[in-house]
């Protein structure tokens, strides 16, 4: 089996030892291993970008960023200082070149000759001190054609603008795009035939037309008489010069100046300088494309941020929202949520509320649990002795056997009507308190009123109850909020444990004060006291210690509930031992029991 690929490649195991194979193996799984790594690294960084992009609170985080920045760049293409200040710059250029043309023009655009011809007749007209020179105003000094082309030629060539020259009717004399290059030839261009734009074209006229056109005015073409349509020709055969800024209907920008030629102040005709091209919006549209590729870069960079801060807030808040269902199905017997109480932000509070009501579920759930358990141990002990009393009592043999048996079943039977009816009443307390609100209760006249019925009642006992309250007045408020019925449900509990043990003939001492920002009650008996090791116990469920009284007599839930109610008004409750004077062996003697309840006081 191990020589078969070995002769398949004409091979011996002679020519390749064993080791030898092994190591090229462990070369290849090493190679392997080494290739491996980083690809798992990257399809691990893929699955996460890939479930981080199906979130929505992450769509929705690089939307708006991205929105913000698209409308930010936006703005800036169409408020761009740059279109106009590159205009006005262009009309300044375009002014001075204008009027270095025009001198130049009217010094070459006279008649022809170098002489000026006058009439003899006049000449003795003249007055002393007038004298024959320049012809007024009124004489006619045309412009030549054949003398200016040249000139206008030499001066047009090197820049990318048309110049046309109107004598002071407003028609055309020359056009420099209709002159050759060389020789002083006119020529008249014909239009170029017209095709049929595609949609991409018309789309992008579209748009150049939108960001360039604003309020400026289209630029028509004018016939060779039609020079005064133009409103700065019509400004500069006035004797002004002017300049105006239009745009074409392909959205190109067009800047256009005119001036006066003039020749001993007279205007003789008008020179109109137009910028030909695209050229102003070729620089428009580098400046503008420059901003797209900023705003491009700018847009990936904040991609790369929001995808980052959804990170750091979708992914927790997924986990969070895991870690919950999770809780809600249980599978596990304890789930814990992620802990990001690290954070100093809301992802943080929100992961410690989380991990809090889920510790508070979870501990609900096992006390649930320890209460059922602890119900069903304490019904089964009293269940037990009355099935044992009921299957012994046909076999009595005499009526006191009968009598006994029948005890046993009525004080198993109480028993249970007790067990039954406490458990009822603290099963339903969650509920009952979460669904009444709260409401002020004045504890100096509950207590007083709850004083006055065990007085009257005593509860089978010779012991009489007192209440002092301590402030400032009789009229001071001992207010707390809460429910009237339960609070007291907790006194009378109070009073009635007190009243048990303690002697025929002693007192019962309540007293309520303020302490700072709460209400304290204490109740004090004469009674034989707590033991040490119960005064943490007394207060768990059906936990009784009644030396004096018979087994049975007592369910052990009373103070158990009386914590319960006294926790969820927000207080404290504790048990402790009035200490009197020393007795032989130096130790304080126990004169009694103390329970002390704090509640939060009503401001």
């Amino acid at each position: 089996m191990l020589d078969r690929p070995q002769l398949e490649q004409g091979l011996s195991n002679e020519d390749v030892p064993s080791s030898v194979d092994q190591d090229l193996v462990a070369d290849d799984k090493a190679k392997d291993k080494g290739w491996r790594r980083p690809l798992g690294w990257l399809r691990r960084a893929g699955q996460f970008f890939f479930a981080l992009s199906f979130s929505s609170l992450t769509r929705r985080i690089v939307s708006l960023n991205l929105a913000g920045l698209v409308a930010l760049v936006a703005s800036i293409l169409y408020l761009s200082q740059f279109r106009a200040g590159l205009i006005e710059a262009r009309t300044q250029s375009l002014l001075v070149y204008a009027e270095i043309i025009s001198e130049a023009i009217a010094a070459s655009a006279t008649v022809e000759g170098n002489t000026i011809t006058f009439d003899a007749n006049n000449f003795n007209d003249l007055k002393l001190g007038e004298s024959y020179g320049a012809p007024d105003d009124s004489a006619d000094f045309p412009i030549n054609p054949e003398r200016v082309a040249p000139v206008l030629r030499r001066l047009i060539a090197p820049t990318k603008t048309r110049a046309r020259i109107f004598d002071r009717d407003g028609g055309l004399i020359l056009d420099s795009r209709n002159l050759f290059a060389r020789g002083d030839v006119l020529r008249f261009e014909l239009p170029p035939p017209s095709e049929k734009p595609s949609f991409f074209e018309k789309t992008k006229t579209a748009i150049k037309t939108w960001f360039n056109r604003g309020d400026l005015p289209v630029y028509r073409e004018l016939g060779p008489e039609g020079g005064k349509g133009y409103a700065e020709v019509g400004q500069s055969l006035e004797g002004m010069k002017s300049s105006m800024v239009r745009v074409t209907e392909r959205g190109a920008v067009v800047v256009s100046v005119a001036v006066p030629v003039q020749h001993f102040r007279a205007v003789r005709g008008a020179l109109m300088l137009t910028t030909q091209g695209d050229d102003i919006d070729q620089m428009v549209t580098s400046e503008r494309l420059a901003i797209l590729k900023i705003g491009g870069v700018a847009s990936a960079v904040m991609i790369m941020l929001s995808l980052l801060l959804a990170s750091t807030i979708a992914g927790p808040v997924r986990r969070l929202a895991d870690g919950a269902e999770r809780v809600r199905r249980r599978i596990q017997t304890r789930v814990e949520i992620p802990d990001f109480s690290r954070r100093r932000d809301e992802i943080g509070h929100l992961s410690g509320a989380l991990r809090d009501m889920t510790n508070a579920l979870y501990s609900r759930i096992e006390a649930i649990e320890m209460f059922a358990a602890d119900v069903a141990h304490e019904l089964k002990n009293p269940l037990t002795s009355l099935r044992s009393a009921v299957e012994t009592l046909p076999l009595a043999r005499n009526e006191n056997s009968r009598q006994r048996l029948l005890a046993v079943i009525e004080h198993d039977v109480k028993r249970l009507d007790r067990l039954i009816s406490d458990i009822s009443d603290a099963s339903r307390l969650d509920a009952e308190l979460q669904r009444n609100d709260m409401a002020p209760v004045d504890l100096r006249r509950l207590l007083t009123t709850l004083v006055g019925v065990a007085n009257e009642t005593r509860l089978g006992h010779d012991v009489a109850v007192e209440a002092r309250f301590e402030g400032r007045s009789s009229t001071d408020t001992l207010s707390v909020p809460g429910h009237d019925s339960r609070l007291g449900q907790v006194i009378s509990n109070l009073l009635s444990n007190a009243q048990s043990f303690s002697k025929p003939g002693q007192k019962v001492r309540i007293v309520c004060r303020r302490v700072r920002s709460e209400i304290e009650i204490v109740v004090d008996d004469d009674g034989p006291g707590i033991g040490e090791d119960a005064l943490e116990r007394i207060f768990e469920r059906f936990y009784t210690d009644r030396p004096h009284q018979g087994f049975g007599q007592n369910s052990g839930l009373g103070l158990s509930i009386s914590k319960q109610i006294i926790e969820a008004h927000g207080g404290r409750i504790w048990a402790e031992n009035r200490h009197g004077p020393a007795d032989e062996d130096g130790k304080p003697t126990v004169t009694g029991a103390r329970f002390v309840v704090r509640l939060p006081a009503l401001l």
